[in-house]
This record gives C-alpha cells, structure tokens and sequence, in this order.
C-alpha cells in the first residue's frame, strides 16, 4: 500500500480509557478504508475463499457499517433496526456488499461511524444498552467500544487477506 498515503492516526501511549477505546477503534475503523484504496472497483465484489462464499471486500464493509449500526443506535438507543437482514436472509448486508458500489460502501460506513461517535460521546461508559439479544444483559458502551474494536480489528484481517489475493497490494 506503498502508493497510498496512510491517512490513519497513531493512538496516544497514554491517555484515560475513554480516549483509548475511541482512539483505537476510529484507528480500526481508518484502517478499512485504508485497505480498499486504490482497488479496482471490479474486484470489490469477488468471494475467493470457497469457505466463505459471501466474504468479499464489499461484504465485510457493508457488514461492519451495520454491525456499528446495530450496536450504537438499536442496542444503545434503542432506535428502530434499519438494517438490511432478516430473519429470512440474516446475512443480506454480507449480499448488499457485493451488488453495490465499493465507493458507495465506504461513504455510508464513514457516515454511519460518524453516527456511532456521536452516540459514544454522549453515553457514559457504563452506561447500560437499552436494548439487548435475547436472553442477554444489556451491554454497556465500554463493552459496545471493545466489541466494535474488536469485530472491526478482525474484519481488517479479512480484509488484508482478500485485498492480496483481489490484487496483490499488502500492507499494514
């Protein structure tokens, strides 16, 4: 990814947890983007590994843009899901990455991340979800925070992994 410029900020060494948690996860979250620039946008939609037949790069974006959804505005404040999955096709964000266009994917991930900023900064880290899976407490915001770190951390590993075998471009 030598041709690009890293548009992703170091997180302090030292800083309160609050800080922390927010700094690595929009770190993360600088990192998907960062692993699809450049593609060619034809590539964006192939599913390589025959395990995982809806992984592509689309996929993982369009996934993670509604993990955070989820997580920020249905589980914390109790907002209307607005996601694209159902009981029926509970993996169609995975489905609506690999039809639409990467760029598109990437504007509404931005979007929704900006969203799910907002909503952490003005909710307490122990602050209680007001929604939760079935048969599960309702997570606090530190637990929302780690988790999307997380998911987004390991999705960035599929994404490093895809993007070598889309194009041959590796990188960090």
């Amino acid at each position: 990814m030598s041709t690009v410029i890293d548009p992703r900020i170091a997180p302090p060494a030292a800083a309160d947890e609050r800080t922390l948690l927010n700094a690595w996860l929009d770190r993360h979250r600088a990192t998907v983007r960062y692993k699809c620039a450049g593609l060619d946008p034809s590539l964006a939609a192939a599913a390589p590994l025959s395990a995982s037949p809806l992984m592509s790069i689309g996929g993982i974006v369009s996934h993670l843009r509604w993990v955070e959804h989820l997580w920020f505005e249905v589980m914390l404040l109790g907002l209307p899901d607005r996601g694209p999955y159902t009981s029926d096709d509970p993996d169609a964000e995975w489905r609506l990455g690999a039809r639409r266009p990467l760029a598109d994917l990437l504007d509404e991930y931005d979007a929704q991340c900006e969203r799910s900023r907002g909503i952490a900064a003005r909710v307490e880290l122990c602050g209680a979800a007001r929604r939760s899976p079935p048969g599960e407490q309702p997570a606090t915001l530190r637990w929302v925070l780690l988790h999307m770190l997380e998911e987004t951390a390991r999705h960035n590993g599929h994404l490093d992994v895809l993007r070598e075998m889309a194009d041959g471009v590796t990188g960090d």
